[in-house]
């Protein structure tokens, strides 16, 4: 069981269960069991797809979510950026236990692998920006400014 809290002050704990995985089939028509299927794979979409995340996650939390009476509308409102990557570790972190006590440990490792490549791509892609020169940027997008301007229409002769 690995716990998160949104931004309204509220922790949840997530549980992949057989229970919870049929719930998210349910309600998702998502098998959080079947990992690797789906073009892309599911892993990927979760990875990529915040929404599909956070829904995933609230299926995961509905019984605890109906028991405070809190609606799916409520917990997306209270899912802003620190509260969802808090969630996102919970949740890879439960399925990579889920996994290895299944003994799919090949499934656990994708969990992992899938949360490392996204801090490796958010790194390389903050690097990228901090390596930018915005100057040169606009200079090679706009042209350099010149000092020769074009004639005004009052000084053009009319045709």
């Amino acid at each position: 069981m690995k716990t998160f809290t949104d931004n309204a002050g509220r922790t949840w704990t997530l549980t992949l269960t057989i229970d919870a995985a049929k719930r998210v089939k349910s309600l998702l028509d998502v098998n959080l069991l079947e990992l690797e299927a789906g073009d892309p794979p599911l892993l990927t979409r979760l990875g990529t797809d915040v929404i599909l995340l956070c829904d995933t996650i609230f299926a995961l939390v509905k019984p605890q979510a109906d028991a405070a009476g809190v609606t799916d509308e409520q917990f997306a409102a209270a899912m802003g950026g620190d509260a969802i990557l808090a969630a996102q570790t919970a949740f890879y972190e439960e399925l990579v236990d889920f996994f290895r006590k299944l003994g799919r440990t090949d499934l656990a490792k994708a969990v992992d692998a899938q949360r490392r490549m996204i801090d490796l791509a958010v790194q390389r892609i903050e690097t990228r920006i901090d390596r930018l020169d915005l100057e040169a940027a606009i200079e090679t997008t706009l042209g350099e400014p010149s000092t020769n301007s074009p004639p005004s229409l009052a000084s053009t002769p009319a045709r």
